[in-house]
């Protein structure tokens, strides 16, 4: 078996989806609940560069307080977004993979399988 780690949310269905394809593929992920225990300000800022993203690919802009914290503004630094983040774990957007063949935000959840063992 494999490890593997998913920043999980148990509301959203991708992040149920994704979880059901690790455990299909034989992975019991670390799983962590990331609105109850966010991760730290280095753990989130390294999961999404890992996953090749910047910053503002990892915000969840759907979500109201995004606008309301004013976040939307194009000059917000990626220093405003993860602070943001950090303070309301809602804004992170999910899930991240961690497996030892890389990290993915696994929106589609079919991006999982880039990370799933061969």
């Amino acid at each position: 078996m494999s490890t593997a780690t998913i920043y999980h949310n148990p509301k959203c269905g991708t992040s149920r989806n994704v979880l059901a394809m690790l455990r299909e593929a034989g992975i019991e992920p670390v799983v962590v609940e990331y609105l109850k225990s966010p991760p730290s300000h280095a753990t989130l800022a390294a999961l999404i560069r890992a996953a090749g993203l910047t910053v503002r690919e990892a915000v969840r802009t759907k979500e109201p307080i995004y606008t309301e914290l004013g976040l939307d503004d194009p000059a917000a630094s990626d220093e405003d977004l993860l602070s943001a983040m950090l303070e309301h774990p809602i804004l992170i957007n999910r899930p991240f993979v961690v497996t030892t063949q890389g990290t993915r935000l696994c929106r589609p959840a079919d991006l999982v399988k880039e990370i799933l063992p061969a």
